[in-house]
């Protein structure tokens, strides 16, 4: 089978195209034909390597997985015989976030993984996008920060592949919002739903004189020192930001500080429910994929490029 490979850490050329054998299913794992997965910020910060963290578990001087790759869609092509909720025929949405690989054309996981079978109104490209960003995006405002009805939030990074779902989930909850993106996708974050948009380039977001429940920094590049100004009483910092500095700042405003800093690994906390739940917002309509770019997998290489220029409007997907 097809799949795109790396067997060190660095810029996008380290990933190559490779013809590898074609994976058999074990007793309780199922078989998927893979067509559809996404490149994003993370892909490209397991690829470099970078932050630090990501070579302390999987792998110091290499990658431990060579085909890297979380979120795919696919067709299950075969079960094995302990398998009870899966069949031959199946549309699938999955998540592989231990041991990666959906940059490939076949992908075997265990059944009790991350998975939910994807409506007949819903695309595989469109179950990816909605995954991508959602799934993160769920995990901060709806587990963390148990964001509710009234409430304010505003989401720094609002066209982004979390920030445009942290937008729509948002408004989902009933919370007012605030996006924060350039005039140029002020049009995109609120046709997702954004009540108040802010052009960064125009205005500094944290010197508004309006305060919010929660700020969610969906790209990383704000701080709890910047925007606790505008951060109510018991007001919540939410960031994506795997940094060191993050950690202490949560232990520290959860013993000392009405005001508190949360981080999450998004990814490894996710499960079915969150999957199905996802599914059925997109089916019913409250939510919807938004889609910048498509690659095909042989072109994986320029499409972490393009997420590099941190120009892109909601998802790039991976066609396989």
């Amino acid at each position: 089978m097809k799949a795109m490979v790396q067997t060190s850490y660095g810029s996008p050329e380290v990933l190559v195209p490779q013809e590898i054998a074609k994976p058999s299913p074990g007793d309780t794992e199922i078989l998927v034909r893979v067509h559809a997965a996404k490149a994003g910020p993370s892909d490209c910060a397991f690829r470099k390597g970078d932050p630090q963290m990501i070579r302390l578990v999987y792998g110091l001087s290499r990658p431990k997985y060579a085909i890297g790759g979380t979120e795919f869609a696919g067709e299950v092509e075969a079960v094995g015989k302990e398998v009870k909720h899966f069949k031959a025929g199946d549309r699938v949405l999955g998540m592989s976030v231990k041991n990666f690989g959906a940059y490939a054309e076949y992908k075997c996981l265990p059944e009790e993984s991350p998975l939910a079978v994807i409506p007949d109104s819903i695309t595989f490209e469109e179950a990816v996008g909605v995954c991508d960003g959602g799934a993160t995006a769920l995990t901060f405002l709806r587990d963390k920060a148990k964001l509710r009805e009234g409430q304010k939030i505003l989401i720094h990074g609002a066209s982004g592949a979390v920030g445009i779902y942290a937008v729509q989930l948002a408004k989902y909850y009933g919370a007012e919002v605030t996006g924060v993106c350039s005039a140029a996708n002020e049009a995109l974050v609120r046709k997702a739903g954004a009540d108040y948009v802010v052009d960064y380039n125009q205005e500094d977001f944290t010197k508004a004189d309006k305060a919010y429940d929660v700020i969610f920094d969906a790209v990383g590049k704000s701080s709890f020192a910047a925007c606790q100004r505008i951060l109510s009483d018991k007001g919540i910092y939410l960031t994506t930001s795997p940094k060191l500095s993050i950690v202490i700042q949560m232990l520290w405003t959860s013993l000392f500080n009405s005001k508190r800093v949360i981080f999450a690994t998004a990814g490894l906390l996710q499960n079915k429910a969150n999957l199905a739940f996802l599914l059925d917002l997109a089916k019913s309509g409250a939510i919807y994929a938004v889609i910048d770019r498509r690659y095909p997998l042989e072109l994986l290489p320029d499409a972490q490029r393009y997420v590099e220029t941190e120009r892109k409007r909601g998802n790039v997907i991976i066609t396989i």
